[in-house]
């Protein structure tokens, strides 16, 4: 069993909160989370995914939460929507901490049942599928260098091992526990068809009456095929015989079940010319590659696709880590019309970091483009500019500019 990172906010959240909810994609892991925590803590165990059960908390919301002892995990929420108020009405009587567990498929905050019923009474804990981190069980140090004065700051700065060929696997494998326990790609791939059509047939059913059902599957390989770009519904819904606002519509669903996510635009008033159109992400790279057919081998042929797909590997890396944070971070992109761009810019307050993302095994001023005019444009804000490499050392660049290897990001 991997460890999961983000299990002490879990564990801090029950302390002091009646409702702690654990969202994410399907087969993320949080299942396994709940009953490991809930077994320790005595956690009655409840799923949806029994029908008996779903049909009960359906009929009588009131009466099934009411027959419930103090702890309580009910897992998959996102199927009994009306049951938010009774949990609502059994917390205003009995706020003792840590009462419910809740897991969801679904980002249950978008849902019209829950907007307000328990504001002040929920914790939300967003598990992600595995990172890179979790799988080798051990922490990366390089994610606490991002926001310190000097990069090399519990690092070394040479020896470390060029990833090469070992980069494409773990693009190919993505982080989903289940995919990874699969022994070969061929089984892999296997598991992911299964996984999207479980998420047509019921999770999608689950939250939405969609009339274009048989487009969601062409719908999610094209954004897919998009990821790491800029938005562009009209080019998303050309493809189909169907309106821009209805294609927006099955994209927000895309959305609420955590498969695709969207990055903001950085702006400031220094700059001008600024692209504000946001960029398109899907949340696993293994589920890209599944999507689309690609191999291992197909990246180490195609630069271009490697870069692409990397992109968006290393911004679901960044974000995994960032939700283990006690610290609040906001990830953006910039870019401007003369097409100077910073893949991410990491915002930390008033403080930002800018990573860029570069497949080659080396590494030379030019990359740093969109960085020097990051740190030009924000002074004393900018904290250092990264540029992610597959190299052996940490080098500087200049006035907080360094390029640091894979290798000190992704292994032990």
């Amino acid at each position: 069993m991997f460890p999961r990172f983000v299990e002490h906010k879990l564990l801090e959240a029950l302390q002091d909160t009646p409702v702690v909810l654990i969202h994410g994609s399907h087969q993320s892991g949080k299942t396994t989370l709940a009953q490991m925590v809930g077994q320790r803590h005595n956690y009655l165990y409840i799923t949806f995914d029994d029908v008996n059960q779903l049909n009960s908390a359906k009929a009588d919301p009131v009466g099934f939460i009411d027959s419930l002892p103090e702890k309580t995990i009910l897992d998959e929420i996102q199927r009994v929507p009306e049951i938010f108020t009774s949990i609502k009405s059994s917390v205003d009587k009995n706020r003792l901490p840590g009462r419910f567990i809740l897991t969801g498929s679904a980002n249950v905050l978008l849902l019209p049942t829950l907007s307000d019923s328990l504001a002040g009474r929920i914790e939300i804990i967003h598990l992600r599928p595995l990172a890179q981190a979790e799988i080798n069980g051990q922490l990366s140090g390089v994610f606490n260098t991002l926001f310190s004065t000097e990069v090399g700051y519990q690092l070394t700065t040479t020896g470390y091992s060029k990833l090469g060929n070992e980069l494409t696997k773990l693009i190919t494998a993505g982080g989903y526990p289940s995919a990874l326990s699969r022994a070969s790609t061929s089984r892999r791939m296997s598991w992911y068809r299964d996984f999207t059509n479980t998420l047509i047939q019921r999770d999608i059913k689950d939250i939405a009456n969609i009339q274009h059902i048989n487009v969601i599957p062409k719908l999610l390989r094209l954004c897919a095929s998009q990821t790491a770009k800029l938005f562009n519904v009209s080019g998303l819904a050309s493809p189909f015989n169907i309106s821009r606002p209805t294609i927006k519509e099955y994209i927000g669903l895309l959305e609420q079940l955590f498969l695709v996510e969207q990055i903001q635009p950085w702006h400031t008033n220094r700059l001008s010319r600024l692209i504000k159109t946001p960029k398109m992400h899907l949340t696993d790279t293994g589920l890209i590659c599944a999507l689309l057919n690609i191999k291992a081998d197909d990246l180490k042929a195609d630069r271009n696709l490697l870069g692409q797909l990397l992109e968006t590997y290393i911004f679901q890396e960044l974000q995994k880590y960032i939700s283990w944070q006690d610290s609040t971070f906001e990830v953006y992109h910039f870019r401007n019309k003369d097409k100077v761009e910073v893949d991410f810019i990491l915002q930390n307050g008033q403080f930002i970091t800018g990573i860029e993302v570069k497949a080659s095994a080396t590494i030379q001023m030019a990359d740093f483009k969109g960085l020097v005019k990051l740190r030009d444009s924000i002074g004393d804000r900018f904290i250092k500019g990264i540029v992610f490499y597959d190299g052996e050392s940490i080098l500087s660049f200049g006035d907080r500019l360094f390029a640091i290897p894979y290798g000190a990001f992704l292994l032990k």
